[in-house]
C-alpha cells in the first residue's frame, strides 16, 4: 500500500489516557441522551432512528455546539482520537460480522441477478458521474498528485451504499420483511462488495508487493472460516446441557475475529469484507450461532451503531462552507450521488419490470452513505500529496447530507404510502406458488415444536419458517417493579434466563437437530408474555414478518396410551384469541405424535396425506395449503372432495343447468360457489392429471351422510388430513354435525374429526382463511 493510502496507526497510546478517555465517554453520553429526544420528536413523523442520531452528533459538531470554545476544548481534543479511532474499529469488525450472520443467504442466493442488476445499474451510473466531477474539480481544487486515486475515491463515494446504513433504516422502518426491503438490503450488500473489491483491486494494481498480501488475506480469512466451524462445533459440544456456549467461548471467536481484521488492516487492505464473510460463512445452526445472536444483537442495535450514526453527525463542519467554490463542490456531488443512483437504479428496475414506486424507493435506500465511505476519506488526512485537510472535511459533510436526506425522503415516501407497502399476502390462496411461503409455527411447549418441524417438513417449494416460543409471565415476577427490557426477547437482564426453564434447551436442541438434518434455517422468537395479552405478541409479530398463516398447536397432546389429554387452558385461550386478531390466514395442528404424521425427512416410506374439500374460502386455503406440500416425495396427497346431490339424484357436473337451485339448498353465493368450482379444477390439472395427487369424490347429501363417509376416510388410515375450519354457509353436508360441539376453534368438520366418540388416529390440520376488512362476513357452519 503506497504512504497516501495507509490508514493512522491505532497503537499510539496517548501519554495521559484518563482526561481524554473521560471526554470520549461524556460526549458518548450526551450523544445518547440527545438522539434519543430527537427520536421521540421524530418517531411520530415516521423518521428512521439513524437519522435521530446523525442529528444529535451535528448538534455537538463544529457546526453548533462545539463552535463555543469552552465546549470544543472540551469535546475536541487530539489525545481523544485515539479511543474514537479504537471504537470505530472494533465497531466496525463487530456489526459487520453481525450483518454476515444475519444474511439471508438463501433469498440472496434464489435473487442474486435481480439484485446484482439494480446494484449495477447504480454503480454504473455513478461512476460516470464521478468521474465527470472528478475532472472538473481535478483543475479546480488544482489536484497536481494522485489524479487516478482522487478520481477514484469520489466515484465510489458516489456509487457505494453503506449496507449497515441500508439495514437499519430498513429495520427502524419495519419493511426488512417486505420483498423491497430484501431486494434492498441484498442489493447495498452487493454494492458495497463490489466498490470494497474496486478499491482492492486499485491497491493491488497500485502498489508494489501488494498482490502478496492479498493472497495472504485470502488465506487467512479461509483458515478462519474453517477454523469457525470447528470451533461453533466443539464449542455446542461441550454446552450440551446449557442453553448456549460460555462467554469465554464467544470471546475466543470474537477475539480471533478482531486479529484476523487487524492483520487485514495491516496487510493493507479494508476488513469489512472480511468480517462480513466470515458472518456469512458461520455455520448457521447451533447453540454458538444462537448465543453470537443475543450476545451482539442487542448492545450493537441499541448501543453500537447509535453511537456509530452519531460521530457520522459528529464530523459534520459548516464552517467549511464559507466559500461559493466549497459550497458548489458539496452542492455538485450530493446532487451527483442522487441523480446517478435513481437513473441507474431506474433503469435497472424498469428492465426487471419493477413499479416505479418501488424503484425510486430502491434509488433512494441505495444512496445511503457512511460506511466504506468513511474509510476512504480518513486515508491520512495530513498528507497533502492527495488532498488537502478542507477537501477531506467537504468529503465529510457530502457523506452526512447525503445520508440525513436520502434517509428522510425513504421515510417520507414509506409513511406517504404506506397502504401500497402494506403486507397484503395474508392468505395461501391468493399467493402463486413460485412466491416464498412465509410461515409463523408457535409453540408453548417442546411437543409442540416437534409437531411445527413435522408441518414444515412436509413443505415443499420456497418456504421462510420462524418458530416463536410462547412462554407464560410466572405470576411470581407479575410486579410493578418489573423493567420494561425484561419483557423484551434477548435483552441482557439477569433473570431472562429464567423464562422457559428446560423447554427452551429442548426446543433448540429439536430445531439444530432438524436443521443439520433438513438444511431448512428456522429463525427462532421468545415471547414472554401472560396469556390474557400473548396474542397480541403473536398477532404484531406475524404483522411484523409479513407472514401468511400462523401455525398453533392444539391445547390436547396424545399421551403414551394413545389418548388425548388437555393442556393449560391458557393454551385453548390464546388460540381462540389469535383466531379471531390474526392478520393473516391461522392453521390449528392436532397432533398425534404416536399414530399421526411422522417427520417425513428421513421416513422409511411416504406418508398418505388427505385434504376433505367441502367448499368455501376455508377449504380453498385448506387446498392451497396442500399444494405446498404435493411436491413433496415423501407424502402421497389425496383430495377428497364432498359433493351434493341434486334433488333428481343424479350427480351434479361442475356448472350444472339448474345452478340456482344447487346454490339454493347449498344456502352460499354464487360467488363463492364458481371460485371453489374455478380453484379445485385448476388443482386438478395442475396437480390430478400428472399423478401426483389422487382423487376422490364422495356424493352425500345429509349430516348423516357426511358423518358415515368421514368414517370411511378415517378407515383408509391417513397420517394426517388437512381441512378448512368453515366458511361453507349453511351446507346441508354439515348440517346436525355440530350437535356436539366440543371445540368451536375447529371448526364443524374438524371438531367432529377430533371428538373421542370418533376415535380417529390420524393428526389433523384445521385451516381459518384470513378474513379482509372488505370481504362480506360468511358465517362458519
Amino acid at each position: 500500500m503506497s504512504s497516501t493510502m495507509k490508514p493512522n496507526n491505532i497503537t499510539d497510546c496517548p501519554e495521559d489516557p484518563f482526561n481524554p478517555l473521560a471526554t470520549a465517554i461524556i460526549q458518548i453520553s450526551c450523544m445518547l441522551v440527545i438522539a434519543h429526544i430527537f427520536h421521540l420528536i421524530f418517531k411520530p413523523l415516521g423518521q428512521p432512528g439513524p437519522i435521530s442520531q446523525i442529528l444529535a452528533g451535528l448538534v455537538l459538531s463544529p457546526t453548533l455546539l462545539s463552535r463555543i470554545n469552552k465546549v470544543r476544548e472540551f469535546f475536541i481534543q487530539d489525545t481523544s482520537a485515539f479511543y474514537y479511532k479504537i471504537f470505530d474499529f472494533i465497531s466496525r469488525v463487530l456489526f459487520m460480522f453481525l450483518f454476515g450472520l444475519e444474511t439471508d443467504v438463501t433469498y440472496l442466493r434464489l435473487n442474486f441477478r435481480v439484485a446484482s442488476t439494480v446494484a449495477l445499474g447504480g454503480i454504473l451510473m455513478s461512476i460516470i458521474f464521478g468521474i465527470s466531477a472528478s475532472i472538473v474539480f481535478l483543475k479546480l481544487l488544482a489536484i497536481k498528485i494522485n489524479k487516478v486515486a482522487f478520481t477514484i475515491v469520489v466515484s465510489i463515494l458516489l456509487a457505494n451504499s453503506a449496507s449497515p446504513v441500508v439495514m437499519r433504516v430498513i429495520d427502524e422502518l419495519k419493511f426488512d420483511t417486505a420483498e423491497v426491503g430484501r431486494l434492498a438490503k441484498s442489493s447495498s450488500l452487493i454494492n458495497e462488495i463490489s466498490c470494497v473489491l474496486v478499491m482492492a483491486a486499485y491497491l493491488v494494481f497500485s502498489s508494489s508487493g501488494m498482490l502478496g498480501n492479498a493472497i495472504w488475506s485470502i488465506i487467512v480469512t479461509i483458515a478462519l472460516v474453517i477454523l469457525n466451524r470447528y470451533m461453533a462445533r466443539w464449542f455446542a459440544m461441550w454446552n450440551k446441557k446449557s442453553k448456549y456456549v460460555s462467554n469465554a467461548q464467544v470471546l475466543v471467536i470474537l477475539v480471533f475475529i478482531v486479529f484476523v481484521s487487524l492483520l487485514i488492516e495491516g496487510l493493507g487492505f479494508s476488513s469489512i469484507l472480511i468480517c462480513f464473510l466470515l458472518g456469512m460463512m458461520f455455520p448457521r445452526e447451533g447453540k454458538t450461532t444462537r448465543t453470537l445472536f443475543k450476545k451482539l444483537t442487542y448492545s450493537i442495535h441499541n448501543f453500537i451503531l447509535p453511537i456509530y450514526f452519531g460521530y457520522m453527525g459528529f464530523q459534520f463542519d459548516a464552517s467549511d462552507l464559507n466559500t461559493i467554490q466549497s459550497a458548489a463542490f458539496v452542492l455538485i456531488l450530493v446532487l451527483s450521488s442522487f441523480v446517478a443512483k435513481l437513473v441507474g437504479t431506474m433503469a435497472a428496475t424498469h428492465h426487471l419490470k419493477i413499479p416505479r414506486i418501488k424503484a425510486v424507493l430502491l434509488g433512494f435506500i441505495l444512496n445511503l452513505k457512511g460506511n466504506y465511505e468513511y474509510l476512504i476519506i480518513h486515508v491520512n488526512v495530513n498528507d497533502r500529496t492527495w488532498w488537502s485537510t478542507k477537501v477531506h472535511n467537504l468529503l465529510l459533510v457530502v457523506v452526512v447530507l447525503n445520508t440525513l436526506i436520502s434517509g428522510t425522503i425513504v421515510a417520507f415516501i414509506m409513511k406517504r404510502k404506506e397502504n401500497y407497502f402494506a403486507h397484503k399476502d395474508t392468505s395461501l390462496e391468493q399467493l402463486s406458488k413460485e412466491c416464498e411461503f412465509r410461515m409463523l409455527a408457535c409453540a408453548y411447549e417442546p411437543r409442540h415444536a416437534s409437531g411445527q418441524l413435522v408441518l414444515t417438513a412436509a413443505l415443499s417449494g420456497s418456504i421462510a419458517p420462524y418458530l416463536i416460543h410462547l412462554v407464560e409471565l410466572p405470576k411470581k415476577r407479575r410486579k410493578n417493579t418489573l423493567m420494561y427490557n425484561q419483557l423484551e426477547d434477548g435483552g441482557n437482564f439477569s433473570d431472562e434466563e429464567e423464562y422457559g426453564g428446560n423447554d427452551v434447551l429442548e426446543i433448540n436442541d429439536a430445531v439444530d437437530a432438524f436443521t443439520i438434518m433438513s438444511k431448512i434455517r428456522i429463525q427462532q422468537m421468545k415471547v414472554v408474555n401472560n396469556f390474557a395479552n400473548i396474542y397480541e405478541d403473536v398477532c404484531n409479530t406475524a404483522e411484523d414478518l409479513r407472514v401468511s398463516m400462523i401455525m398453533l398447536p392444539f391445547h390436547k397432546h396424545q399421551r403414551i396410551d394413545k389418548q388425548m389429554e388437555n393442556g393449560k387452558e391458557g393454551y385453548r385461550t390464546t388460540n381462540q384469541k389469535i383466531l379471531r386478531h390474526a392478520p393473516c390466514s391461522v392453521g390449528v395442528f392436532v397432533h398425534r405424535d404416536q399414530t399421526g404424521i411422522q417427520q417425513p425427512i428421513g421416513y422409511e416410506k411416504a406418508q398418505p396425506v388427505a385434504t376433505l374439500f367441502f367448499g368455501g374460502l376455508d377449504d380453498r386455503e385448506a387446498l392451497a395449503y396442500s399444494t405446498r406440500i404435493a411436491s413433496n416425495t415423501n407424502i402421497n396427497l389425496t383430495v377428497i372432495r364432498f359433493r351434493p346431490i341434486e334433488p333428481s339424484g343424479k350427480q351434479p357436473f361442475d356448472a350444472p343447468p339448474n345452478i340456482d337451485d344447487v346454490l339454493m339448498s347449498l344456502s352460499i353465493s354464487k360467488s363463492e360457489y364458481e371460485k371453489d368450482i374455478v380453484f379445485i379444477e385448476d388443482f386438478r390439472l395442475r396437480y390430478v392429471t400428472s399423478g401426483r395427487v389422487g382423487y376422490i369424490e364422495k356424493y352425500v347429501n345429509s349430516g348423516e351422510e357426511t358423518v358415515e363417509a368421514l368414517r370411511e376416510v378415517r378407515d383408509m388410515e391417513f397420517s394426517l388430513l388437512i381441512v378448512g375450519k368453515g366458511g361453507r354457509g349453511r351446507s346441508p353436508l354439515t348440517t346436525g354435525l355440530s350437535d356436539w360441539e366440543e371445540c368451536p376453534e375447529l371448526g364443524t368438520v374438524g371438531d367432529l374429526l377430533a371428538s373421542v366418540d370418533f376415535n380417529l388416529k390420524s393428526s389433523m390440520l384445521i385451516i381459518q382463511q384470513h378474513r379482509h376488512h372488505s370481504d362480506t362476513e360468511i358465517v362458519s357452519s
